[in-house]
């Protein structure tokens, strides 16, 4: 698949930089002429990957996290990159209502939700190295 286009962002861990982070890929996305509830899906997934970077990956530091945002034709390949602690098991992190941070009244649902609104979900993970998170999703509106 040929990338059409894409963007490279870096910007610190804080907690007012999630919605920053997500409406950038929601605008960058647009390009495609996504539905409302595409964009919408997207902009959840996100929001959920760039607060476990901050939260999780993070925890009181701060850092930097990297979101990579690739269009293909008709779909979209987000990354949000943290250097963090990483993640120590993956599959138990993934699984709903896991959550390492249970003091902080988390959910563990960030994992599930990423995987519910985008089509495919890989974590990579190397403990006291950091996470990668890539979210790919095929837009349904296209071609329509």
């Amino acid at each position: 698949m040929q990338i059409l286009n894409e963007f490279k962002l870096e910007f610190l861990s804080k907690s007012s930089n999630e919605a920053f982070a997500r409406v950038v890929a929601a605008a960058f996305v647009s390009q495609l002429d996504p539905t409302l509830e595409e964009i919408a899906d997207i902009k959840t997934a996100v929001s959920e990957a760039v607060t476990n970077a901050i939260i999780h990956g993070y925890e009181d530091n701060r850092g930097v996290i990297k979101m990579n945002c690739k269009l293909f034709d008709a779909s979209v390949e987000i990354s949000v990159i943290d250097e963090g602690r990483g993640i120590d098991d993956v599959e138990k992190a993934r699984q709903p209502m896991y959550t390492s941070k249970p003091d902080l009244e988390r959910s563990g649902m960030g994992f599930t939700i990423m995987e519910n609104f985008m089509d495919r979900l890989e974590i990579v993970s190397q403990p006291g190295k950091g996470t990668s998170v890539n979210m790919y999703k095929t837009l349904k509106s296209i071609g329509k």
